[in-house]
């Protein structure tokens, strides 16, 4: 694998523990959609995790990540449309899309 795409497979890794940093032990939605510091700060990851399916893609195509094209789009639109992406979209991200993610990466990573 070439090492800059390896590189960016370790952003992605540490965006996602960033993320599960930043959020309480209790998940809540509610609360996420009131703390406006852990909303920004993880919109903030899931941008860098993005950037670096995007750039990992154009180097190497044929690298499978689930959903990277949803991916790369949610960090355009934070990008380009903040207003465009609810706290329910990214708290459906948090919640239901992480952990496969995770499990791609650090398998990605072991190759």
């Amino acid at each position: 694998m070439e090492k800059e795409v390896q590189t960016w497979l370790e952003d992605i890794r540490q965006s996602i523990d960033e993320i599960e940093e930043f959020l309480p032990e209790k998940r809540d939605f509610f609360e996420f959609k009131k703390d406006l510091k852990t909303r920004k700060a993880i919109e903030r990851n899931i941008e860098i995790i993005g950037e670096a399916v995007h750039r990992i893609l154009k180097v190497n195509s044929q690298i499978q990540i689930t959903n990277a094209r949803k991916i790369v789009d949610t960090r355009n639109r934070i990008i380009h449309g903040y207003d465009s992406v609810s706290e329910d979209i990214i708290w459906s991200i948090v919640s239901n899309d992480l952990k496969k993610l995770r499990k791609e990466i650090a398998n990605l990573l072991d190759e």
